[in-house]
């Protein structure tokens, strides 16, 4: 995927543990517009391991003079956040992405229904500005557990299709009651917690609402686990697999070429065929289905991990 230098401009604290950070061109130059919704990997040489986290965009997608990132720290992660939090600095140079979309809005929607848990507010930033450009009805529901976590707070609008549901106040989000008042031609988009994600699928499934307007984003951390190890099939090299680097950050340190997106078990671009499994794929992707999971002869390297005597790829 294309990349380019970017400097650090600012970083701000949103809450006690969200940082917006600031990236520009060196040299001023223009970057490339994107669209509500997109995301940029952000490469973090993190002492022997190089990261690379997905981000979504909150900055005006009409404006190329930066990209904003809005980052929660988890000190329990394997160390992405943390990087950020800890080891940057206004001035330093990091690598990001081009930006990519995978939770873009359907421009053929009558209104737009916004649902966001936590952090996962951070791709409606920039949906919000383009809905405004594009003049269509929209609500947005914000759900989080206290004031002091709600770093969405401070990037929201102040407008009246903007709804915040906090726990501590006794004011939960009710789907039901969010769902069952909609128009016909209304198209919804969650994005946060997997709890949240399948509540509002199941509330859509149980009122009859088509599929195809239910729209979701979860971007997912590899998970941490036992090391383990892989066989290249077409030239037999053995590749281990560390606790806290994932299959895909492996393959890359041993030069193995291998594309990737979003590099959080969304996108499908680093699907990779299993040519045999001796064990148990841990699988931890939105992409596979019931029935290819279950098969094990696929696996998506950038998510999931693996438990037994052999894995093999076809790679």
């Amino acid at each position: 995927m294309k990349s380019q230098l970017l400097r650090v401009t600012a970083i701000e604290p949103l809450s006690p543990l969200v940082s917006r950070f600031r990236f520009e061109h060196p040299e001023g130059a223009a970057l490339p517009l994107f669209s509500g919704g997109a995301h940029i990997v952000v490469e973090m040489p993190d002492g022997e391991i190089l990261r690379r986290n997905a981000y979504s965009l909150i900055s005006d997608p009409l404006d190329g003079s930066c990209y904003e990132i809005a980052v929660r720290r988890e000190d329990t992660g394997r160390g992405g956040s943390r990087f950020m939090h800890t080891k940057v600095a206004v001035g330093d140079l990091l690598r990001l992405s081009v930006p990519l979309n995978l939770f873009s809005l359907d421009l053929r929607a009558k209104k737009h229904v916004l649902i966001a848990g936590g952090i996962g507010i951070t791709p409606f930033i920039a949906q919000l500005r383009q809905i405004a450009r594009l003049q269509v009805p929209f609500e947005l529901h914000y759900a989080a557990r206290s004031r002091d976590e709600a770093a969405g707070l401070k990037l929201l609008p102040d407008v009246p299709q903007i709804h915040v549901h906090i726990s501590d106040e006794g004011n939960r989000m009710d789907l039901g009651a969010i769902l069952g008042a909609q128009p016909l031609g209304t198209h919804v988009y969650t994005c946060g917690p997997e709890g949240l994600i399948d509540a509002v699928a199941e509330t859509g499934r149980r009122l009859g609402w088509p599929k195809a307007v239910l729209h979701s984003e979860v971007f997912m951390s590899p998970p941490p686990g036992a090391p383990f190890e892989v066989t290249l099939e077409k030239t037999g090299r053995t590749i281990s697999v560390a606790p806290h680097q994932s299959l895909l950050e492996a393959l890359e340190a041993s030069d193995v070429e291998i594309e990737w997106s979003c590099r959080g078990g969304a996108c499908g671009r680093c699907e990779t065929g299993v040519s045999a499994c001796d064990g148990h794929i841990e699988h931890h992707d939105h992409w596979l289905s019931d029935d290819e999971k279950a098969s094990q002869t696929k696996i998506m390297p950038c998510v999931s991990r693996f438990q037994g005597a052999k894995l093999a790829l076809d790679l």
